[in-house]
């Protein structure tokens, strides 16, 4: 490989390497710190999240909680959503329960049901836009079975010019032992 074509593909490579860390960071990473990474999958939050953002919730004590507040939880064992609190309503038998009633900023009726404070996961820290999408995409087939194949082309694209670098100079050398 001549010097410029060689420099070109460390530089290439150097940028895909660089992009999968910080994507790996941004999903990944972002549970090293406390934080739990969901995709906004429906425009209830608009325009405060937009539909295909990731946000990023940290844990919360639900009893700190109040009125306004934004928080995510768990409406059922496979439903995730992000609401904001509209009122606290004590249990009337159990002083240590509490449940939200909650509405989407963008919708017109609050939720149809309360949200018990041990469905809460958290409350909203920040948002990236657009990059929902992509990890919604990677998390299910066949976006998963391009992600490994893309990072799989990525490890050999980087690893290619050390394996022929290392044959051109075998050749190379056994030239150089000819001509003494």
């Amino acid at each position: 490989m001549s010097k410029t074509v060689k420099k070109i593909w460390n530089l290439v490579t150097t940028v895909l390497v660089a992009i999968v860390v910080v994507l790996v960071l941004l999903l990944v990473g972002a549970r090293v710190v406390g934080l739990q990474v969901f995709s906004v999958l429906s425009g209830s939050m608009e325009p405060n999240y937009s539909v295909g953002s990731l946000i990023y919730v940290k844990d919360v004590d639900p009893f700190e909680l109040k009125k306004g507040d934004v928080i995510t939880f768990m409406m059922d064992e496979d439903t995730v959503a992000t609401h904001r609190v509209v009122e606290i309503v004590p249990d009337e038998n159990d002083s240590g329960v509490i449940r939200f009633k909650t509405k989407g900023d963008a919708n017109k009726t609050e939720d149809g049901s309360l949200v018990h404070y041990k469905n809460v996961i958290g409350t909203p820290v920040f948002e990236i836009p657009k990059l929902g999408y992509v990890a919604n995409y990677i998390q299910n087939p066949p976006g998963m079975y391009i992600a490994i194949s893309a990072g799989a082309v990525l490890l050999l694209l980087v690893f290619l010019p050390d394996l022929f670098g290392k044959e051109e100079k075998t050749k190379q050398d056994e030239n150089d032992e000819k001509a003494e």
